[in-house]
């Protein structure tokens, strides 16, 4: 109910806007973890002020740190800020539930990365070992990337995408992965993310019983930043400026992972060491890139068991133009 509000008053301030000079700030949402690496170099480094000095215009960057999905769409959608950075999966169901008001679409691709499903259980082997005992967090339940995942590995395994949703519990990842590490809660699997997936299988007590690609069956973008047709059509020096930070926080991450690794650990105040982060960023899996990589394996299964009611011919439906040159899929 909160969500459709927040949509219908979106759509009525965007019917009722008339021109306006462009933003002086950009205020991004963003969740934590390595699949938002971007926007930690972003903020840290001032890369969007950089690159809008480099346009003649003054523009200054605003992050703000949320632990949920369902949380960066509320700060979207409320006008508490202008950028989300979420899963891929949240984005889309967003997309789909404002295509005819406030028109939510990506701006960019954000990675390819893997996600892991752990369990601190040893009797769990395969997705079939889970009891009504067990509890699965995830960062929102049938929200999160993660709870979209798990219904595509329940729909390959038993043929119904909802077997295990009653299983799962919403718990942002730092406390998720604590509980699992605990062994002392209800919490016995955490379907995880970088770098707290790493942070659990240091632990002999944890072991991954499936990766997100297993389901995708390779690469997928794990995460994706968005804004309103809104912001993006009466910011487009802004977009242009926001583009071109990401690119150049890609190519810090390529070429200099222990700066990333270093402004990440700080900012995060990770339980993980630079060279430890440094280490997940030098993994051939995980690729920082704004190419949209295997969207339509998300949409096709979204559509087909009604998350989303309409399915997109193209990953560029999603997205907005800027990006329509890049091979994406």
């Amino acid at each position: 109910m909160k969500l459709r509000m927040l949509i219908a008053a979106l759509g009525f301030a965007a019917l009722s806007h008339s021109a306006a000079a462009e933003v002086s700030e950009v205020r991004f949402a963003r969740m934590q973890g390595l699949g938002y690496l971007q926007i930690y170099l972003i903020d840290d480094l001032k890369l969007v002020e950089k690159h809008a000095k480099e346009e003649g215009i003054a523009l200054t960057a605003r992050v703000i740190p949320l632990n949920q999905p369902t949380g960066i769409i509320d700060a979207l959608l409320s006008g508490g800020a202008d950028v989300g950075a979420s899963g891929i999966t949240p984005f889309i169901t967003l997309w789909d539930k404002t295509r005819n008001n406030a028109g939510v679409k990506a701006i960019a691709a954000l990675n390819s990365q893997p996600a892991y499903l752990n369990t601190n259980n040893p009797n769990i082997r395969s997705l079939r070992d889970f009891t009504e005992k067990d509890r699965i967090a995830l960062p929102a339940v049938k929200v999160a990337y993660q709870a979209t995942i798990l219904q595509m590995a329940a729909e390959k395994e038993f043929g119904a995408y909802d077997r295990l949703d009653t299983l799962t519990v919403g718990l942002a990842h730092p406390d998720a992965a604590t509980a699992l590490l605990s062994g002392k809660s209800e919490i016995t699997a955490h379907f995880t993310s970088p770098p707290f997936q790493t942070q659990e299988l240091a632990d002999p007590k944890v072991h991954k019983l499936l990766s997100s690609y297993d389901i995708t069956g390779g690469p997928a973008t794990f995460s994706g930043i968005y804004t309103t047709a809104r912001f993006h059509d009466d910011n487009p020096k802004a977009i242009k400026v926001i583009l071109a930070a990401l690119e150049e926080a890609n190519q810090i991450i390529k070429t200099d992972p222990r700066r990333a690794a270093e402004i990440y650990v700080r900012l995060d105040n990770a339980k993980l060491s630079v060279a430890e982060v440094e280490a997940i960023l030098r993994d051939p899996e995980i690729v920082y890139t704004l190419v949209p990589q295997s969207i339509t394996k998300y949409t096709d299964f979204m559509s087909r068991v009604g998350t989303i009611g309409k399915k997109p011919a193209s990953w560029k439906d999603l997205f907005f133009p800027e990006i329509h040159a890049l091979p994406g899929s």
